[in-house]
């Protein structure tokens, strides 16, 4: 089945055609990497001539690609060229930006939005908060090392468990600070610690004396990226508790803006007005 989240209705004024070809690409995921003919008719309620027409369309313009042996098809490279374009492009600073200033407006704190770039997390945006900035360089662009840190533990905590096994074990990891954690056993007691309750809190693993409480951004089932909070730990006086609430809500108000952008407000002409 596609995601539970996947909005199959035809919105209003949209061609019809071109919304069900993006519905197929969305009914993707990692738990349902391929799809056949007849399963994508029985899974929208298309005739199976439809559901030919535009599996072979996409294929076409490589978004997909058939394995000729199964005649099944997976996703192709031409999203990874525009996944690839996206996070560079500024769109994704853009729709994250209003979900971080209110939640820096809210806590006072540092606010991090993370992607994974190999065994390290990406800030891609931030805003700085009421105490100063944490650092005397810009933060967006900064690598977290994968394993110290809530910022970066919030993200690979929710990775499938082989999935994080290979990139964990046999690594050699660089300790940081007294409370760095670079066993790997150790971690792993952590990561199932933090996908059971939901968040990260850390002490003094990355920068000696900040505290980071952060959660999974998720985009449908699949881990995204993090969203996280920072300071001198002084300011969290040893617990994350009461910031809890509004980082989840902003968590989920950015996968929301993520797979829901919002449309710019149209004149009485009917046309969008200008940005």
């Amino acid at each position: 089945m596609a995601g539970p989240e996947l909005d199959r209705s035809t919105p209003a004024g949209a061609l019809q055609t071109v919304d069900r070809a993006l519905l197929v690409l969305l009914a993707f995921e990692r738990t349902r990497p391929d799809w056949g003919v007849t399963e994508v008719a029985e899974e929208f309620g298309w005739d199976t001539s439809v559901a030919q027409r535009l599996l072979a369309t996409l294929a076409g313009r490589g978004f997909l690609v058939s394995d000729p042996a199964t005649r099944r098809y997976r996703i192709g490279p031409a999203v990874l060229r525009l996944g690839r374009l996206w996070e560079r492009s500024g769109s994704l600073e853009l729709l994250a930006a209003p979900v971080l200033e209110e939640l820096r407006r809210t806590t006072g704190d540092t606010v991090l939005f993370c992607l994974p770039d190999s065994f390290h997390m990406r800030c891609v945006a931030a805003e700085e908060g009421e105490a100063g900035p944490l650092r005397y360089y810009p933060l967006v662009g900064e690598l977290y090392p994968a394993h110290a840190g809530a910022t970066s533990k919030s993200y690979y905590a929710c990775l499938p468990d082989d999935q994080r096994h290979r990139l964990f074990r046999g690594r050699p990891m660089a300790r940081f600070t007294d409370r760095t954690v670079t066993d790997p056993d150790l971690l792993e007691q952590e990561f199932l610690k933090i996908r059971a309750q939901g968040y990260a809190w850390t002490v003094g693993e990355y920068d000696t004396g900040i505290a980071t409480v952060a959660v999974p951004v998720f985009l449908g089932r699949e881990p995204y990226g993090s969203l996280s909070l920072g300071g001198g730990e002084d300011r969290f006086r040893g617990a994350p508790e009461d910031r809890l609430d509004a980082l989840r809500r902003a968590a989920r108000l950015l996968e929301q803006r993520l797979t829901h952008p919002p449309q710019r407000p149209k004149s009485r002409a009917g046309r969008p007005r200008p940005a």
